[in-house]
């Protein structure tokens, strides 16, 4: 579940809200139905579906239609996901106590897949429609250089960086006393 909610970006609603049908492990992919009732299909790395195949194998048969589920066999709610999430983190932290001053939170995992997909790609665009974003937009804890060059990357040229040089008509009507 948290290899999904990484790899694949979801948000909490959509990771706990999908469902066995939306899964297509032949071509290793699956379909998210997202805010607004938009609707993506995202790959599955091979790695996270082979994650998804052990999950389903231990899964074994419940009524519920959702994938992942709580130890009762119903749906998984998104606080229960919340409870696991910080479970697994405290585990990490043993390892690697750096983490102890990190807040982790499923919106966290979300964000690491963005920066992931824009450290790799340089492109927000494709940060954007891998997420389900409705518009364009950029997130605010990214390196503000990275953020400037994936920006500078899908802006027209014509509104691209530049310098500004004043004309000299400028300039002399600028020093004029008002």
């Amino acid at each position: 579940m948290l290899h999904l909610a990484v790899c694949a970006g979801l948000r909490v609603s959509e990771l706990t809200g999908l469902k066995l049908e939306d899964i297509d492990l032949s071509s290793m992919s699956i379909r998210i139905l997202g805010k607004g009732r938009r609707e993506r299909t995202l790959p599955l790395w091979k790695t996270t579906s082979a994650a998804l195949r052990a999950w389903l194998a231990v899964r074994g048969r419940v009524p519920a239609p959702e994938v992942f589920v709580n130890a009762r066999g119903q749906p998984m709610s998104r606080w229960g996901f919340a409870y696991l999430l910080k479970q697994h983190a405290a585990t990490a932290a043993g390892a690697h106590p750096g983490l102890n001053k990190k807040r982790i939170s499923p919106h966290v995992l979300r964000h690491t897949c963005a920066m992931i997909i824009l450290q790799t790609t340089q492109d927000i665009r494709k940060v954007s429609l891998w997420l389900g974003h409705a518009t364009l937009t950029t997130y605010t804890r990214g390196d503000p250089t990275e953020k400037l060059e994936a920006m500078e990357s899908i802006v027209p040229p014509h509104l691209r960086r530049g310098t500004f040089e004043p004309s000299d008509r400028l300039i002399a009507l600028l020093k004029r006393p008002s």
